[in-house]
């Protein structure tokens, strides 16, 4: 089976790309910029840029399924209106090709009104995807634990540099954090499922924390216990740029990410769970793999 994997040089790509490989799949790494990308031996990589619809013509010839791990924060601009872009050239280059199945992985956070920008532009790719010719399967995390990556780099950089934190409301969130490992294993084990076609589904690991909660563990494994004082005058956004003194996660990476801390981000649908067997790694563990 042929495989492309849209965002190969991102966090979550960087782990999934090896273990198709080792699953025996024929891999495509399609990323924008060839020399930032040292592929695995046995990969071919694409160039081509999501945001330019003409330079996607062939890029699906041969494929039969494809991951998307697509995001532009970080980069100059309107990251809603580029992901819009992209998710929507995407579907248009992928239409009266081989590609019969997509699998994207989104953000978890229900559907209320209080999402952040971040999470409804997820919600929206979601959508846009949807109308492609292929079954598509969602999958949606919330922080992914592991190195490389932003959201968490931002709770181990705050662990280690403030043993006290005067802190915002949004520490006493809920969130279900999991493992980078146990995010792959999803995203391989759903093709050896045929009912994850078309279905979208939540996936975490097996400890519910606060934010506060991890932060505190997270000093524990460093080393450098830390005590937080939460107060309400600290609203998200100011908090943003608290962060953007503490630690060094790019602000236009950390804003939005900071701006959805008040949505509670916690499993609610595990029918995941029946289809996708997966030994599901606790916090501290994943937590250790990635300091290590």
């Amino acid at each position: 089976m042929t495989v492309l994997v849209a965002g190969a040089t991102g966090f979550v790509g960087r782990h999934l790309v090896p273990e198709l490989v080792t699953r025996g799949e024929d891999v495509v790494a399609l990323v924008r910029d060839a020399s930032t990308y040292d592929s695995p031996a046995g990969v071919s990589v694409v160039e081509a840029d999501l945001e330019d619809r003409e330079n996607l013509v062939g890029v699906f010839r041969g494929v039969d399924v494809a991951y998307y791990l697509v995001h532009s924060m970080g980069e100059a601009g309107d990251f809603v209106a580029r992901d819009r872009l992209a998710a929507r050239n995407f579907v248009d280059a992928a239409r009266g090709t081989s590609v019969t199945r997509v699998v994207y992985l989104s953000g978890l956070g229900g559907e209320r009104a209080t999402l952040s920008d971040h999470l409804k532009s997820r919600r929206e790719v979601e959508r846009i995807l949807a109308e492609g010719d292929y079954d598509l399967t969602v999958l949606r995390a919330a922080i992914v634990v592991g190195a490389g990556s932003a959201s968490f780099r931002m709770v181990q950089q705050l662990a280690a540099r403030l043993p006290l934190m005067i802190t915002p409301r949004w520490v006493r969130t809920e969130c279900q954090p999991v493992a980078i490992d146990d995010v792959v294993k999803y995203l391989v084990g759903v093709l050896d499922s045929a009912e994850t076609r078309g279905e979208t589904f939540e996936i975490g690991g097996p400890d519910v924390l606060t934010y506060g909660e991890m932060v505190v563990r997270t000093g524990e494994m460093l080393n450098r216990p830390s005590v937080m004082i939460p107060v309400p005058i600290l609203s998200p956004k100011l908090s943003a740029y608290w962060v953007d003194i503490v630690t060094d996660v790019p602000k236009e990476v950390a804003h939005p990410l900071i701006l959805g801390l008040k949505t509670r981000t916690v499993v609610e649908d595990d029918r995941i769970r029946s289809l996708v067997p997966v030994e599901l790694t606790p916090f501290d563990e994943a937590v250790q793999r990635t300091v290590a």
